[in-house]
């Protein structure tokens, strides 16, 4: 803060100290008292300064009362300035009260702000002001600097005086830079280098690339940290001797860096000599106990892997009902051998039982919420798998913090115990917004609402809505994860979605065919096992299908606009085959299953553990669609190098037509549907854009080139002159796979959130009856006529040209002439089929999922490394999103 001052000039404390220390001295003379005056009191009244010090009326008067009078008055700090004269038995004190403080100022301070130092400092307005307190306060913010890595921080005190004996007391701060880590020095290290050692450490040496981090700030506490890293280090590459004699740090002259010298002796490597297991625990049998030890003699002495084993006998006796079994290693060191020999002590302990469970923290939350999560009742023998299972699902319901653990303490007896879940409750409301503007959807908003734990107990309720130049819907759903206190899990979703297909030619995009959709599912849900479970569902939904009939339908009347006569019919020449043959209203009844296993250890935010999910649908029970679908998707966690965590997962999906609706052999209808296929792009497989991977349709302007071979090339041409449109029809089966490794940041990065990572993606859609291209039709049909009203030629796969009819509307024409007379607005095109391929589209990339003051934000930038002729590539993608 950069404060004015006001009323006055600021004068330095030092200063200040030298004008006032000087002390008028007591009068010699001696004899006795008969009065006593106090002058210059201005708060103070005289009785109250004559009680600080014990001179009275009737006592002699000596040079050593007199000094010691003058000491206690100044010990009260109360006064600036003390004298005391003797005038014949008449003794005059004179004081010159310290002022008043009337307001504390910072000026300087730019890299932590006033509300971290106020609470460090003890002066307050309308306090005494003394020199005492200042420099306490003066040390206080020192301090604070320093703990922030500024060692080189100087703040200087100054006094401004004002009127009625007050004064402002500004603290003038000098910052200076962070003190950085110049070098670390080691010394006496043989075996390992000052590199490897170096790595082990949390801090790091001052480099250039070094900007974002903060490891290579000097901190004191890291310091001691350091100390106990070299030696974990040591003693898990066999140093059981080893110790850092001294950690020295010297700051530079200029008092910017430090050197950090550690003085280390490693000591002998040692090897594991007999290592056994002695148990007084009736089911806990050395024999079989001491086959299962990870370590074996000759192995170099890692001390953490016998604190691992320490720490898995003891979930074992856990396992058997013992939840405080004693787990001793005894060490015997054999310094003539280098070998030690090690007996892990299990000392006997009751079998315990449950004797209650306490749950405590949640003020929302239902109590049965989490007791129902427990795979442990009060009365069942303890046993702690399940009490680590227990501690799994009540993270994965998302309601709590993310490190909750279950507290094991005795009970009332020594074979009882009490499990206490200490709860922390957060946000369970997501509210997601977004609003923008995209090639893809133009405008577009974007507003869902999701509570996790409605009312506390757990049920699920959302809603969303999206609107977009293209693109409408609404959604409801509501879950129930207990029906009734029953494991039955049971939920009902309404949905209505109006979705506009779409398009490009050349840069526009145009509608091509728009999908209504209302609908309703119900679903239930049931466990099978602790891992395993089962659900079902039934969907009831009907879909619209229409086209612009003024873009696509014929002019059967003549009169120039098309679609006005009940006549008028999809025309292929505009639409093409596959989007003519998706018009049309039906009805989906559908039933379905699902297999789940899950025994990830959180469902949120899993590190380890799989997850599979079969599920088949079957459409035909009822209704005009027929079908069977299934679908796999399966997935797998693991902590890898410490904390990273790598995930990998695969899914794959295949439908089967339940019906026959091409007419004959070779006329390019699928027999499922265009909106029943599968689809796959952004979010799916990242790299690429929305259904931007798979079978699709492009139409372009002329004709691709050809090879050194007279064949065509098998892409698409780039046009600069004409119309382009790109259809994405999808597939029966596909296939996507992806590979994730989340990568740890430091604590203040974990603090706010952050959670990067790399990936690969790979994926196809697949597996469609090729649409009639408009060339094919000219071929087989002699009855199409163009808007022009040409007869298609016959047999012959002569160009078709895009112009523009009397209406200005898009038309297509067999022939670049209308009525003899050259059309000069005509350009030739021809319709090409692209991606229906099983060769897999990959890409790699990174993002980063980060839990911001707004809500989860999330971003990816994605490479496409393999990709198909026509598949749409897309860079960058991210979302955003809040909680409540």
């Amino acid at each position: 803060m950069c404060g004015t001052i006001l009323g006055g000039t600021a004068v330095p404390l030092q200063a200040q100290a030298q004008e006032t220390t000087s002390v008028v001295p007591a009068a010699a003379a001696e004899g006795t008292i008969r009065s006593i005056v106090v002058n210059g009191a201005q708060r103070l009244e005289p009785t109250t300064v004559l009680s600080y010090m014990k001179l009275r009326v009737g006592q002699s008067y000596t040079q050593e009362s007199a000094d010691q009078a003058l000491k206690d008055l100044f010990e009260t700090e109360l006064f600036k300035d003390v004298s005391i004269r003797n005038n014949d038995g008449a003794v005059i004190i004179e004081v010159v009260e310290n002022p008043v403080i009337n307001r504390i100022l910072l000026e300087g301070n730019k890299r932590i702000k006033e509300d971290k130092i106020y609470p460090e400092i003890r002066l307050a307005p309308r306090q005494i002001f003394t020199r005492s307190k200042v420099r306490a306060d003066v040390a206080r913010i020192v301090e604070l600097y320093k703990r922030k890595g500024r060692f080189a921080a100087n703040v200087e005190p100054k006094m401004v005086q004002l009127d009625q004996n007050r004064v402002d007391i500004v603290f003038e701060i000098n910052e200076g830079p962070k003190s950085k880590v110049q070098q670390i020095n080691i010394i006496g290290n043989e075996e390992f280098s000052d590199g490897q050692l170096r790595g082990e450490m949390v801090t790091k040496q001052s480099r250039f690339y070094r900007f974002f981090s903060s490891s290579d700030t000097y901190d004191p506490d890291r310091l001691a940290f350091d100390q106990q890293k070299l030696r974990q280090f040591y003693l898990t590459e066999g140093y059981a001797d080893f110790r850092v004699i001294s950690a020295v740090a010297e700051l530079t002259p200029d008092k910017k860096d430090f050197i950090i010298t550690y003085v280390v002796e490693e000591g002998e490597r040692y090897q594991f000599g007999e290592v056994t297991v002695e148990s007084d625990i009736r089911d806990f049998t050395p024999e079989f106990l001491t086959p299962q030890l990870p370590m074996k003699a000759g192995d170099f002495y890692d001390a953490k892997q016998v604190e691992d084993t320490v720490e898995r006998l003891s979930e074992t006796a856990g396992l058997f009902g013992y939840a405080f079994a004693d787990v001793r290693p005894q060490f015997t060191r054999n310094k003539e051998t280098l070998t030690m020999d090690i007996l892990f002590q299990v000392a006997e302990s009751d079998r315990v039982y449950v004797e209650r469970i306490d749950i405590n923290g949640n003020t929302l939350t239902q109590d049965k919420v989490v007791r129902r999560e427990f795979r442990l009742n009060e009365g069942d023998a303890f046993n702690s798998f399940q009490v680590k299972r227990s501690a799994n699902r009540i993270k994965s319901l998302g309601f709590f913090q993310e490190d909750l653990e279950i507290e094991q303490k005795q009970g009332s007896a020594p074979d009882r115990i009490i499990l206490e879940a200490n709860v922390e409750e957060r946000a369970t409301g997501e509210l997601q917004l977004s609003a923008g503007f995209s090639s893809v959807e133009n405008f577009i908003l974007q507003a869902s609402v999701r509570q996790r734990n409605f009312r506390g107990k757990g049920q699920e309720l959302r809603a969303s809505v999206s609107y977009s130049s293209y693109s409408q819907s609404i959604e409801l759903g509501f879950t129930e994860p207990y029906l009734f206190d029953r494991n039955i899990a049971v939920g009902v979703d309404l949905f209505r979605r109006d979705l506009n297909s779409f398009n490009y030619v050349n840069s526009d995009r145009q509608t091509t065919f728009e999908q209504l959709t209302t609908g309703f599912q119900v679903r239930a849900g049931v466990p099978i096992t602790e891992y395993l479970s089962a659900s079902v569902r039934y969907g009831l939904s009907q879909d619209d299908v229409t086209l612009e009939p003024s873009l696509f339908f014929t002019d059967s009347n003549g009169d120039g606009i098309r679609g006005n006569s009940t006549a008028d019919v999809c025309d292929p020449l505009l639409a093409g085959r596959y989007l003519c043959d998706a018009l049309g209203n039906r009805t989906t009844s559908s039933v379905g299953a699902s297999l789940i296993y899950d025994d990830r250890d959180n469902r949120v935010r899993p590190t380890r553990g799989q997850s599979i999910v079969g599920s088949i649908d079957f459409a035909g029970l009822g209704g005009s669609v027929k079908y069977l679908r299934g679908r796999l998707n399966a997935s797998k966690h693991w902590r890898v190098l410490g904390d990273f965590i790598f995930t990998a997962s695969a899914e794959g999906g295949y439908i089967h037509p339940l019906e026959n609706r091409s007419s004959a052999a070779g006329d390019g209808i699928d027999d499922v549907r265009l909106t029943d296929r599968f689809f796959l792009g952004e979010p799916q497989i990242r790299g690429f854009d929305i259904r931007g991977v798979g079978p699709r349709v492009v139409r372009s302007s002329t004709i691709p080139g050809l090879d050194t071979n007279g064949n065509p090339i098998n892409e698409i041409v780039e046009l600069t002159n004409g119309n382009q449109t790109d259809d994405a029809i999808g597939g029966r089966a596909y296939y996507l796979g992806r590979a994730e490794l989340e990568i740890p940041l430091g604590s203040g990065a974990r603090e706010l959130g952050l959670r990067p990572s790399i990936f690969l993606d790979v994926g196809a859609v697949f597996n469609v009856v090729q649409p009639l291209l408009l060339t094919d039709l000219q071929t087989q049909s002699t009855g199409l006529v163009d808007s022009q009203g040409n007869a298609s030629p016959t047999g012959a796969a002569a160009p078709l040209y895009l112009t523009t009819d009397a209406t200005g509307a898009v038309a297509t024409t067999f022939d670049a002439t209308t009525n003899g007379v050259a059309n000069g607005i005509a350009t030739s095109f021809t319709e090409r089929f692209f991606g229906d391929s099983i060769s897999p589209r990959l890409s790699v990339g990174f993002g980063v999922n980060w839990n911001s003051p707004f809500g989860p934000f999330r971003i990816d930038i994605a490479k496409a490394l393999l990709k198909q002729p026509g598949d749409d590539t897309k860079l960058f993608t991210f979302n955003v999103g809040t909680q409540f």
